[in-house]
């Protein structure tokens, strides 16, 4: 697959971005029931759950990311990713290739979030 970045947008209909950090991981899910786009893709941290969508119009996708659209047939239910950098609202995120599932507790149970 080699390096294939994305962008989570949405975040401020969630939980806002400002908790986000490089090198969280981010769990990718379709969502093949979205009344509003086909090819939506949810971005989730679990136990949080949804912070948003992967971007997937024209007037959203950075330079340099794909969009839900391109990358929406290159896995079968869900995928992961790493966030590498916060760009104001925007979480750009890298995807990693064959991993099935993380233990994401581990990870987040240092995390600060706001509403704590």
């Amino acid at each position: 697959m080699g390096q294939i970045y994305i962008a989570i947008t949405g975040t401020s209909h969630y939980f806002g971005a400002s908790f986000l950090k490089p090198g969280m991981v981010v769990q990718l899910i379709k969502d093949p029931g979205n009344p509003y786009d086909e090819e939506a893709i949810q971005a989730v941290i679990p136990p949080l759950g949804k912070i948003g969508y992967v971007t997937n119009s024209t007037h959203t996708v950075p330079k340099g990311c794909r969009s839900a659209g391109r990358i929406y047939d290159s896995f079968e239910q869900q995928v992961y990713g790493v966030i590498r950098f916060i760009v104001k609202d925007l979480a750009i995120v890298e995807l990693m290739e064959g991993i099935a599932s993380l233990d994401i507790f581990l990870q987040t149970e240092h995390q600060s979030f706001p509403w704590k």
